[in-house]
């Protein structure tokens, strides 16, 4: 077997490298870079077919009525607690009045109220304040008319944080009550 000189198999090193690296800056000028779906700009070919009129595009699928979709879109599915409390703000009111109205409309729709916390205090202390939250989302709802038989209430207390951090603008979004739709 030959040996090549040292300098030779540096040299045929770095044009390998040269060579990927090279195939690795095309193939992301190329890629789509853009984000938030935007289509990637065209690239250039050799031969291109003539340009045509295009047809329209479909619209996008609609949100189908009495979904998750149409409640967090059309409604609001989360109302918010002060710290240690579930108490009903007036802006949650609003929210339920709302969702009250939209569970009306929907007579099939079911739903659980999850109740939250944010991390502060023992996990068995978040589990019964989340649970007080849930069912007082419930009662409020079901004092607007909505059937408590449609409605099932569940705590997570801390266990599913929205919102990751140590402050008051991370615990603020995480003492919640959620509204999701089963069926």
């Amino acid at each position: 077997m030959r040996h090549l000189p040292f300098g030779i198999k540096i040299s045929s090193v770095l044009a390998i490298l040269t060579l990927l690296v090279a195939c690795a800056e095309q193939q992301q000028e190329t890629a789509d870079t853009s984000g938030a779906g935007q289509p990637a700009a065209p690239t250039t070919t050799v031969s291109q077919a003539p340009v045509t009129q295009e047809e329209p595009k479909e619209a996008a699928p609609s949100v189908v009525p009495g979904s998750q979709e149409d409640l967090v879109l059309n409604v609001g599915d989360r109302v918010f607690f002060d710290f240690d409390n579930y108490n009903l703000t007036s802006e949650a009111q609003a929210t339920l009045q709302r969702q009250a109205a939209w569970l009306n409309k929907f007579p099939g729709a079911l739903i659980a109220v999850e109740g939250h916390c944010d991390e502060r205090g023992t996990r068995e202390y978040n589990l019964g304040l989340g649970d007080r939250r849930a069912n007082a989302v419930k009662e409020y709802l079901v004092s607007l008319g909505v059937d408590a038989g449609r409605i099932e209430t569940i705590s997570y207390g801390k266990e599913r944080p929205v919102a990751l951090g140590h402050s008051e603008a991370a615990w603020s979004q995480n003492r919640r009550g959620v509204t999701a739709v089963t069926n």
